[in-house]
């Protein structure tokens, strides 16, 4: 099996030794105009909304339906892998190189401002914190809130662990991608993303060994769980590395393409039919199995349903929908915002004598995410991308 994989490894390093020298027909399905991303956004999430909701009073079905919620932020992962490694990659195709400032300006007035905003609801109004106590302040404006996390204790906007991993994420791939180009190791990126993703996977063998076993019967165990396992950057770079990994494929190897383009309702199945072992897989969150390929089984999972999504015949790429082309565009902010607003939700209704734990409420709560969407639509990421692109207008005029 070894002496395969290397030497499908050769046969890709031949594929694309030349791609310096060799510019790649434009593709005829190019993701901007497919439908398919929109969908699995709006899809991640709702899983993500009905993860979280069991947290706080909700009908029974909830516990069901929103069992395997959590793979809704990997899902994120292998989206933010595939689309922004895509934009590095076809910059590189078009001008050989990166520009570093016109990428963290747009990531920054993407990503900061309604952070901010939403870190400014939370320390200025305790009300609408869903847990007591929030994690230092410096720890969520360096972005490192997802190390040494005790969702236990400081469970407030604990969510932003996964902010925190995708921002870290983008300050260091571009300048991995141009250390690549300067000592040409930049043909090796799918054998660099297969490295990532079994450091990941040795790194949660290992630290399920040395810091989960030892807790397994006390009452620490989840807390230090999460915090070893499942928080950390190192432990869960399977999604990115997975999303990066069919970018540069899509956009370097033609019979990847050919192959993504023809079949692309049969990836479909066939993603839905390997999420569902990942599902069986990950049945027991708290068993070795788990914990230490659950990701990665996921990761994949999602990942052949992406390539479903960005493939010219798939039904994902063909159908248009209104409803979850608007979910995917509030996904950022609804995700920022929806602990929040269904905790204050929750109160509201509670004071109104309303029975919470019903699916009124549960409408009630998801009607109020969205409206919170729209809030920071309109109010904070317009006028954002407004000046963003004002800034970056200026900056080319100037050339």
């Amino acid at each position: 099996m070894i002496n395969a994989f290397c030497h499908h490894l050769q046969k890709i390093k031949v594929c694309f030794t030349t791609f310096a020298e060799k510019s790649m027909p434009a593709n005829p399905y190019s993701s901007e105009k497919l439908y398919g991303l929109n969908h699995l956004r709006a899809v991640a999430i709702l899983l993500v909304l009905m993860y979280h909701y069991r947290a706080f009073k909700h009908p029974g079905w909830i516990d069901t339906v929103g069992k395997f919620g959590w793979t809704g932020v990997d899902l994120f992962f292998v989206l933010s892998g595939f689309l922004i490694s895509g934009q590095l990659f076809k910059e590189i195709e078009r001008s050989k190189s990166i520009s570093l400032k016109t990428f963290f300006i747009k990531r920054f007035f993407r990503i900061i401002p309604p952070y901010l905003f939403t870190l400014f609801l939370y320390f200025s109004f305790p009300f609408f914190r869903e847990r007591e106590a929030l994690s230092s302040f410096w720890k969520f404006i360096t972005f490192t809130q997802n190390y040494g996390l005790d969702v236990i204790n400081r469970g407030a906007f604990s969510h932003a662990w996964s902010l925190c991993i995708e921002e870290q994420f983008y300050l260091v791939l571009p300048l991995l991608l141009l250390v690549g180009i300067q000592t040409k190791m930049y043909r090796y990126t799918i054998l660099f993303t297969f490295l990532l993703i079994l450091f990941s996977l040795t790194i949660r063998y290992i630290t399920w060994n040395i810091s989960v076993i030892p807790v397994m019967e006390t009452d620490d165990f989840w807390k230090v769980w999460y915090m070893k396992l499942y928080y950390p950057t190192h432990t869960r770079l399977d999604g990115l590395a997975v999303g990066v990994m069919i970018s540069f494929l899509m956009q370097y190897s033609l019979k990847f393409q050919k192959m993504v383009h023809s079949n692309g309702n049969t990836l479909f199945i066939a993603g839905v039919v390997l999420l569902g072992v990942s599902f069986w897989v990950c049945n027991d969150q708290a068993s070795q199995g788990a914990s230490v390929f659950g990701f990665t089984c996921v990761a994949l999972s999602y990942g052949i349903i992406l390539m479903s999504a960005v493939s010219g015949s798939s039904f994902l790429s063909k159908s248009k929908s209104y409803i979850t082309a608007q979910l995917a565009g509030l996904s950022y902010a609804v995700y920022l915002s929806h602990k929040g607003i269904i905790h204050i939700v929750q109160e509201a209704l509670d004071y109104f004598n309303v029975e919470t734990s019903g699916g009124i409420s549960l409408c009630v709560c998801l009607l109020t995410c969205i409206a919170g969407g729209l809030f920071f639509r309109f109010v904070i990421e317009r006028p954002s991308a407004k000046f963003k692109y004002s800034i970056l207008n200026k900056r080319n005029e100037s050339r």
